[in-house]
């Protein structure tokens, strides 16, 4: 499934933040965000994933093919770690064998009846990012994926974004981290940063 994006401009709080964004991303390919604090990596991740409209331009792609994921791991407290995955797995549709593939990736079958709030922050991240793989969608929005990941489990999730790109999926990514997908192509956001002017809307996303 392919992500199109055409002369994007984006805004924060009812402020143009960036204006004349332009990719493409195929089955297979990962492109990593980058650019200081600030400039609109989030903004631009969130109207990528159709959760705030664009000010001008547009994304092309169905609605049905993104995972989002953000700060937010999306755990329930109470829920172990295999219920809160079929809990998404039930959501999105897919099956037992995506919950057991999704903590065996991410190497949480030890913690798998372990209830959400009982996880240090580490492992409620990697759970959170387990997530993605019950949602059978290609199309992957990640931003800063690995907050509070230490080293091997960086290296765990890059292996899992690498499984993904080889099974035909696509991966949008704003991190400091290098993850070591030597595949991957970056986009410098830096060239595309507005000139601050209201657009008369407001919106909540946070970059």
């Amino acid at each position: 499934m392919e992500l199109v994006a055409s002369d994007l401009a984006c805004a924060r709080g009812g402020v143009a933040v960036l204006e004349g964004v332009g990719f493409t991303l195929r089955p297979g390919q990962a492109l990593v965000l980058r650019g200081p604090n600030g400039i609109g990596k989030t903004t631009l991740l969130r109207t990528v994933a159709g959760l705030q409209p664009p000010v001008e331009g547009r994304v092309s792609v169905p609605p049905e093919g993104v995972a989002y994921a953000a700060h937010a791991d999306g755990l329930k407290a109470t829920l172990t770690a295999a219920e809160n995955l079929r809990f998404w797995a039930a959501v999105y549709g897919t099956g037992p064998a995506a919950v057991e593939r999704a903590l065996e990736r991410m190497n949480l079958m030890a913690l798998r009846d372990r209830a959400a709030q009982n996880l240090s922050a580490g492992q409620k991240r990697r759970l959170g990012l387990a997530r993605l793989l019950v949602t059978g969608r290609p199309v992957w929005v990640l931003d800063e994926p690995t907050v509070s990941l230490d080293a091997a489990s960086v290296a765990v999730f890059a292996g899992m974004v690498r499984a993904h790109l080889a099974d035909g999926g696509s991966a949008l990514i704003a991190t400091h981290i290098d993850l070591g997908l030597t595949e991957a192509a970056e986009l410098d956001l830096t060239p595309f940063r507005a000139v601050p002017r209201a657009t008369g809307a407001f919106d909540e996303a946070f970059a």
